[in-house]
């Protein structure tokens, strides 16, 4: 998925600080109920990654990126906890090059 696609689905996207992923699924169904579509969970802790599975995971419709990507080894974890999409302050293209992903 494009920037422009996730954008067209969440003109509004919120960032998300879990720190506990018991809560993601209730969370992010609670954001989706609200017509609140494209999630943005920080990687500011510990539980960011698994809270991102389980919402990929339990809440289907909802689109989950990873935000706050600092370097290649974050942007790796977080398509493999199932990210849509990623924000970061400085990102290289080549990081996204090798995973065949859009710039």
């Amino acid at each position: 998925m494009d920037a422009l696609s996730v954008l067209r689905q969440g003109p509004v996207v919120p960032v998300i600080i879990v720190n506990d992923a018991a809560v993601a699924v209730d969370l992010a169904r609670a954001l989706v109920d609200g017509g609140i579509k494209v999630l943005e969970v920080t990687l500011r802790t510990k539980a960011a990654l698994a809270a991102m599975r389980r919402m990929r995971d339990e809440v289907p419709e909802a689109i989950v990126g990873a935000g706050t990507l600092r370097n290649r080894a974050q942007l790796e974890a977080a398509v493999d906890a199932g990210a849509q999409f990623g924000i970061s302050p400085a990102s290289p293209a080549s990081w996204l090059r090798p995973r065949g992903r859009p710039t």
